[in-house]
């Protein structure tokens, strides 16, 4: 799992994936009928992300399905708002980092790191 720290660099990186995982296809030519994104938040407070892009929407990836169909086309094409597309992020989905490269929905509390990612998270 490779995480960015901008979402524009998560949707570079999952199309960069994408075209490498289908040889010969050019990037014109693509049809992705699947975009799906995750948002963590790292013990520090960082938030990273990671998106990935399918040739279907029946695949089970890394991350929650946010769209299909063209939306997910034109996510893959570049014409997206990443204004809009943070917007939909349901914040309840967001993983966060209680251990080195381990997630889970809720911030950690037990440790002083923890108490101040559960506070930004609050503040959020």
């Amino acid at each position: 799992m490779t995480l960015y720290a901008t979402l524009e660099e998560a949707i570079d990186a999952a199309r960069e994936t994408f075209l490498a995982d289908n040889p010969g296809l050019e990037e014109g030519d693509a049809n992705v009928q699947q975009f799906n994104m995750q948002k963590y938040i790292q013990q520090d407070g960082d938030i990273m992300w990671q998106v990935e892009f399918f040739a279907d929407d029946e695949q089970q990836g890394e991350c929650l399905p946010m769209l299909s169909g063209e939306a997910a086309q034109s996510v893959f094409d570049g014409d997206f708002d990443e204004v809009e597309l943070r917007q939909e992020w349901i914040e309840e989905n967001t993983l966060h980092e209680w251990d080195e490269g381990e997630y889970q929905l809720e911030p950690s509390q037990d440790t002083e790191e923890g108490q101040a990612a559960a506070d930004e998270w609050d503040e959020r």
